[in-house]
């Protein structure tokens, strides 16, 4: 296309665009859109204000009679022109899956009369539940969590049952709906397939109750499950009838078993190229170690490791080149390829990507065997539409959000933003060379599956789910399209070759162990480029927690730029350069007040049975008093790390440990892995314990691994900020006292400022608190921590009195709440407890005034 053509073009584009014209374009090349955006407007309109399903019904039928009725006004041409009656069919239509999306939502939501969710209230109960067990039985190891080591019991096993009875007191009766049952233990001896009777807890899911943290209520909701079963040990659970499994279960289990086997059954489980090569075949990610899975997601290369279109696309090339050198013609290539798809799909997880990229493989086989030619935004809106009828809770999921986004920038921009990085870096016309065209822009510009259009794929890639992984995830990756390209090599090879192994380990096995030898070194060449990048410290800006309409802009600004012609170009570049403008702005600022701050502000959060506090000082230092829980697993990278990700903070520039104990250190392993440490402190009698398989000597060479040495607290602690943090206990004497505990030696910490002062007690007991009396007996408190979790029999009776503080944050579990309930105490504080409100905040700004608030109640 040269000058003059390009230059038509534009100006045709420009005088046709309006309105009008974009909706008879879209009606006539892409109709399924319509109805897929109705479908998601009626999703989104019914989970907001949960209408009544009559509402819809009555909708539904005012569209239908519309139809009909322009149906036949259109017969006279003075009321309703012909011409004008697909547009009007168009509008209905969307009005129509509009209320089939509220309409599908609200069936999917509805609990059947005997469902188990309605016998349930909000306090848990015992039972007796029959039911058929769904999902294979799931051991839950905790690999990856460093201190699981240091649990004394089993690992626990979950699985969904599909609950057909519960036992009342007239006996038994029918009860429905699926609840996740997690036993105390190991349950090898169960299967898909089985019936059993289960004596155990129901109890609903409980919500996030920290900023940043999963919410596994919200999650398991939108898979209608909302009650969880907890059985004491494998004992508790009656075998009643073992069943086999059906065969579309025995073929899955089958296929999984043979690909996995084929794929890494010569590979050792410690192999770190194991995991990854089963997450980008076969799509399993729980074996990948947490430091790969970091690299990755620092990257912005997560994409690589979930199963995509991508890899379906070179998994259906494979076959189709198979069939083609099998002399095979078009019609019995895509006959096979619909086979081999569904095999595939029978083996990986079915995730919305994985779904979305096998429905859009099936319209292109199906193109071939009808020969007619696909849209591509046609076939991603239908796969859409399947995938929402089929559980229109998906809508909601950062996957499913994701992968569509990502797909639908693709399309829309690929192409357009590929030719307009040719022409301007070669300074010829799309596909025009010359001799005198440089060697460099012939290798990055021609056109096929070169570098250029790998990193023209990537930046549209990005443009469409930047903002999802922002909203979501709270971070920016904007060199998300340069790793793509550096690493695309490696993993398009991965993929050839590990689905050629797969197939040549039931033909010729010996070849496939020579491959394997291959496929391993590859592997690892991508695992230490990709931990290298990462290593850089320049992929990601984390910005914290951003609101939706900033999102929602952001998207509204890539649509006007991308597809909006304007008569006057300049208008058109000074509207998208304001409003980039006034979106890096507001990015910008957010991410500077949540760096800098003049406030001091103190969060505990609610980690159960043990003790995690941040305390962010005025200027930009962060420090952190414990992490650990006593029965809560992994709560580093759970709770505490989602948190500092949700607050935009990617530097801890300190870690106190109190004492050793586990519930107050078991979680600082997974920090130091997810974010910055500037240095760890604690006491002389946590350095000075010598125990060589204990909690305090793992964690000491846990950290001076990670160039991490544990220093010795001083009296004052100095990280910056106009805040002071004071050691008011123990002294060098109780240090030596080897009569008393680690409790009485915890650290004590004093915050001071704005004339307020905060009392962080850990884990003192009855002597501590006495001492602490004595040795500063005019001491005062606004803000107190109580110590030992609020434990009434480690507490001095006048202690808390005696500090005289207006809050009292009390960092404990359940259990220990509602024993807290049944005492009556002296003192007049207002008290917070991290079982019942979670996460307790309390701001103190520079005039000392002090606000409290908990996440439980903001929700």
């Amino acid at each position: 296309m040269d000058d003059i053509q390009r230059k038509l073009a534009l100006i045709d584009k420009q005088l046709s665009w309006s309105p009008a014209n974009i909706h008879k374009q879209i009606i006539s090349t892409t109709p399924l859109l319509f109805v897929a955006v109705g479908l998601i407007a009626g999703i989104v309109i019914q989970n907001t204000f949960e209408l009544s399903i009559s509402v819809w019904l009555i909708a539904i039928g005012i569209c239908i009679a519309a139809t009909i009725i322009s149906y036949l006004a259109s017969r006279i041409s003075y009321l309703v022109k012909e011409n004008n009656l697909p547009l009007i069919s168009a509008y209905m239509a969307l009005m129509c899956f509009l209320s089939l999306g509220a309409i599908r939502l609200i069936s999917f939501q509805h609990p059947k009369p005997n469902g188990i969710r309605n016998l349930l209230g909000n306090q848990r109960k015992l039972a007796t539940i029959r039911g058929r067990i769904v999902t294979e039985p799931y051991v839950q190891k905790n690999q990856q969590w460093k201190f699981a080591r240091f649990r004394y019991t089993d690992p626990a096993s979950s699985f969904y049952l599909k609950t057909g009875e519960i036992k009342t007191a007239l006996g038994w009766a029918k009860a429905s709906g699926t609840v996740r049952v997690r036993v105390d233990g190991p349950v090898l001896d169960l299967k898909a397939g089985d019936y059993i009777q289960a004596y155990c807890w129901l109890d609903r899911f409980k919500e996030a109750a920290n900023p940043g943290q999963f919410d596994i209520s919200r999650y398991l909701a939108r898979k209608n499950v909302f009650i969880a079963a907890s059985v004491q040990s494998r004992d508790g659970i009656e075998l009643l009838e073992s069943s086999p499994a059906g065969i579309l279960t025995m073929i899955k289990t089958k296929l999984r078993e043979t690909a996995t086997h084929a794929l890494s059954g010569d590979l050792s489980p410690e192999e770190p190229s194991r995991g990854l090569l089963e997450a980008l075949l076969l799509g399993y990610r729980g074996n990948i170690d947490s430091e790969t899975y970091l690299a990755f997601r620092k990257t912005g290369l997560l994409h690589f490791i979930s199963l995509s279109g991508m890899h379906m696309g070179i998994f259906v090339g494979i076959v189709l080149w198979l069939c083609k050198t099998a002399g095979l013609m078009k019609p019995a290539r895509a006959i096979v390829c619909i086979i081999a798809i569904v095999v595939f799909l029978l083996i990986v997880p079915p995730r919305a990507p994985t779904v979305r990229a096998a429905i859009i493989g099936f319209v292109f086989c199906a193109s071939f065997l009808f020969r007619r030619r696909s849209n591509s935004i046609n076939t991603l809106s239908l796969a859409a539409i399947i995938i929402l009828l089929m559980r229109p809770t998906n809508l909601f999921e950062a996957g499913w959000q994701l992968s569509f986004a990502s797909v639908l920038g693709i399309l829309l921009f690929c192409r357009r933003f590929h030719f307009f990085l040719y022409e301007t870096l070669t300074g010829l016309p799309w596909h025009k060379e010359t001799i005198e065209t440089k060697l460099f822009f012939r290798i990055i510009a021609k056109p096929g599956p070169y570098l250029l259009e790998l990193f023209s794929t990537g930046v549209t890639a990005w443009l469409g789910g930047s903002g999802i992984l922002l909203y979501h995830f709270y971070a920016i990756n904007p060199l998300t399209s340069l790793w793509t390209v550096v690493a695309f090599p490696f993993v398009a090879l991965i993929l050839t070759i590990g689905y050629l192994k797969i197939i040549l380990s039931f033909l010729l096995p010996t070849a496939a162990g020579g491959v394997g030898v291959l496929i391993t070194g590859l592997g690892d060449a991508l695992i230490w480029i990709v931990k290298f990048i990462a290593s850089l410290n320049i992929s990601e800006i984390l910005i914290g927690r951003v609101p939706l309409a900033p999102i929602i802009f952001y998207y509204c600004l890539v649509l006007f730029a991308g597809l909006v012609y304007l008569r006057r170009p300049l208008l058109k570049k000074t509207i998208c350069t304001a409003m980039a403008l006034g979106l890096i702005v507001f990015l910008s600022v957010t991410k500077w007040q949540r760096t800098y701050r003049s406030d001091l502000v103190i969060t505990s959060l609610d980690v159960g049975h043990g003790q995690a506090i941040l305390v962010q000082l005025p200027g930009r230092a962060n420090v952190l008093f414990d992490a650990g829980s006593l029965h809560k697993s992994d709560i580093g990278s759970r709770i505490v790390a989602p948190f500092l990700h949700y607050k935009g903070i990617n530097k801890i520039d300190a870690i106190i440990i109190s004492h050793n104990d586990v519930d107050h250190i078991n979680g600082i392993p997974e920090i130091t892995e997810h974010c910055k440490v500037g240095a760890v402190y604690a006491n002389q009698a946590f350095l000075s314990t010598k125990d060589q398989w204990g909690t305090a000597e793992f964690l000491k060479r846990w950290l001076s691994e990670k160039d991490l040495g544990i220093q010795q607290a001083g009296k004052n602690l100095n990280v910056g900020g106009k805040a002071k943090i004071k050691i008011i206990w123990p002294d060098e004497q109780i240090y030596q006292d080897k009569t008393l505990g680690d409790n009485d030696k915890s650290l004590v910490s004093l915050i001071e400022f704005g004339g307020r002062k905060i009392l962080l007690c850990s884990d003192i007991e009855k002597f501590a608190q006495r001492k602490i009396l004595e040795l500063f007996p005019d001491i005062k408190a606004d803000v107190v921590v109580a110590p030992h979790h609020s434990s009434a029999k480690t507490l001095e009776p006048d202690f808390l009195e005696r500090l005289e503080a207006d809050i009292l944050i009390c960092s404990c579990g359940q259990r220990q709440y509602e024993r807290l309930q049944t005492i009556k105490r002296k003192d007049k504080a207002k008290s917070f407890y991290t079982a019942r409100d979670g996460a307790v905040t309390v701001c103190v700004n520079k005039d000392g005034v002090i606000r409290a608030s908990a996440f439980a109640k903001r929700r």
